[in-house]
């Protein structure tokens, strides 16, 4: 077996986690499967390639009897069988016990896009979720108490470990990094695996970024390899992918067929998937140049052939559909935006509950209850609405890549935005908060993965504004400076400096990035 070594500083209470069991267990999963996921990432190059060659991804051909097959997934447990609401955030210890109390159904315990890989953060997420399943997590702090409330049901956890792209300098095998999907995903399922079931429920996951289905199958025999060296019975794991990548769109079927006795449902991470389709189609011409972020709504031609095919997909196979991300955060101090806000995001779960989703997503306890009603008119006292198979969707390939028909341009505010919000909130990833409150909205790296691609794509396809000005890295980098002068005062110079920085490096380099926090996970300690 790999030797284990620790290269973490100490975190406090860490000794609890990374006891000599907890890590004979992670090197027995990285001696069988680290150099599986190397390949797998080597691997998702050939499918980039034949976007940028022919501005085209397709169904796959060899798959094609999994996608005409008669099967479905596993029964959910009764801990999933109602997901109406689901509440998003980090593993710090606060939000931890906010997000028990809110009345979600289900908290997707954030281990990844809204969570800083600082040790101390991997480590005490870790701690805070062992405590959280224990039901024993509190907190004193600014004078006051924090505990699990005795007057409500408490969310059901679905842990988020980081994607199969990230690696972990705090622990090494046999002398290689660690791989932080495994890292997460192994703490977390050694630990609390077995107290989970003693507690009615059981070791679920939401699984990020995969781009196709062996990756699936990568964590499918993980799964199976985990449950048999703990003695716990095969098809315990349940997991929810996020289908935020463009390649995965393709393969719904195919990811939930690997996955079929562990599966439990997708969901419709919007955010990535619009940074995934920038990023896959970024080389491939004009039709593909998106306008401002915020022009791309869920109605977009694209993203609704993508959302419609996400519900009639699961519903065939018996998974759950999960909804995307309402990220709003109400502002007491200004009513006018927080009631125009709210109701946007109304609409959005009315059209999502109206599709047929099961569920959806929100990032803060004051979006619940909203999230719920609108849930609660379509659902009545149905937990679920599988039994909605939504027969008539068909959707092609043409439409799944039909960014040309969106509506919107590209405008110069649109451009200082995306500097803004990608400075600030790489400021804050570097600081150690992956989730950020930017302009009442709760955001993470998906936002600034968005902001930065954007960027990259109109410059190389010298984008026309709305003011006529062209997208260049000299007007880039003017508004780059521009945007570090207006934020001097609001963030110290130690964070503002490396923030510009890595925007214009990974939004001007030559050869694309594939991910910001590569880079930005270099620069933290």
């Amino acid at each position: 077996m790999s030797e284990a070594q620790v290269l973490g500083d100490p975190v406090e209470r860490g000794d609890e986690i990374l006891t000599p069991e907890a890590l004979a267990f992670l090197a027995g999963l990285h001696e069988a499967f680290a150099a599986r996921r190397d390949e797998l990432l080597q691997a998702r190059s050939k499918r980039r390639e034949e976007a940028r060659t022919t501005g085209k991804l397709d169904f796959l051909p060899e798959t094609a009897q999994v996608r005409e097959g008669d099967w479905k997934v596993a029964e959910a447990p009764p801990a999933l069988r109602d997901r109406r609401v689901e509440i998003t955030g980090p593993t710090d210890r606060k939000m931890t016990i906010n997000a028990l109390n809110s009345g979600a159904k289900v908290w997707l315990a954030d281990l990844e896009d809204a969570n800083t890989p600082h040790w101390a953060n991997v480590v005490s997420g870790q701690v805070n979720l062992s405590d959280a399943v224990r039901g024993t997590i509190t907190l004193e702090s600014g004078g006051k108490s924090y505990a699990l409330k005795d007057d409500v049901e408490h969310a059901t956890i679905v842990v988020r470990p980081r994607g199969w792209h990230l690696d972990e300098r705090g622990l090494s095998f046999g002398g290689r990094q660690a791989v932080g999907a495994l890292v997460d995903f192994g703490l977390y399922f050694f630990h609390n695996a077995k107290e989970l079931l003693s507690r009615g429920k059981g070791p679920y996951f939401y699984l990020p970024k995969m781009e196709n289905h062996l990756e699936a199958r990568l964590w499918n025999d993980v799964f199976t390899h985990s449950e048999k060296t703990l003695g716990i019975e095969h098809g315990t794991v349940r997991a929810t992918v996020l289908i935020e990548t463009i390649p995965a769109a393709f393969e719904m079927d195919e990811i939930l067929y690997e996955l079929r006795e562990h599966a439990s449902g997708l969901n419709a991470g919007r955010w990535d998937y619009l940074f995934s389709v920038i990023k896959y189609f970024r080389d491939a011409g004009e039709k593909f140049v998106l306008p401002d972020r915020n022009s791309v709504t869920m109605t977009a031609p694209f993203m609704r052939a993508y959302t419609e095919l996400l519900v009639r997909t699961c519903h065939k196979r018996g998974a759950f559909a999960i909804g995307g991300m309402a990220a709003f955060i109400p502002n007491r101090k200004d009513p006018e935006v927080t009631a125009a806000a709210l109701d946007k995001v109304r609409a959005d779960k009315s059209r999502e509950a109206g599709d047929g989703f099961d569920g959806s997503w929100v990032a803060h306890p004051g979006m619940v209850d909203i999230c719920r009603e609108e849930f609660d008119k379509v659902l009545g006292d149905k937990p679920n609405q599988l039994d909605r198979t939504r027969d008539e969707v068909s959707v092609t390939a043409d439409q799944l890549l039909d960014a040309a028909s969106t509506p919107g341009g590209a405008t110069a505010a649109g451009l200082r935005a995306a500097v803004d919000v990608g400075i600030r909130y790489i400021a804050s990833w570097l600081s150690g908060n992956g989730a950020a409150a930017i302009h009442n909205l709760m955001e993470d790296a998906a936002t600034a993965e968005i902001s930065r691609s954007q960027v990259w794509q109109w410059v190389r396809n010298g984008t026309q504004l709305d003011t006529g000005d062209k997208v260049t890295e000299e007007l880039v980098r003017g508004v780059l400076a521009e945007v570090r002068g207006e934020l001097a005062a609001e963030i110290k110079p130690e964070l503002l400096e490396p923030a510009v920085e890595l925007f214009e490096q990974v939004a001007l380099a030559d050869e694309f990035p594939d991910f910001l926090t590569l880079p930005a996970y270099e620069r933290i300690k």
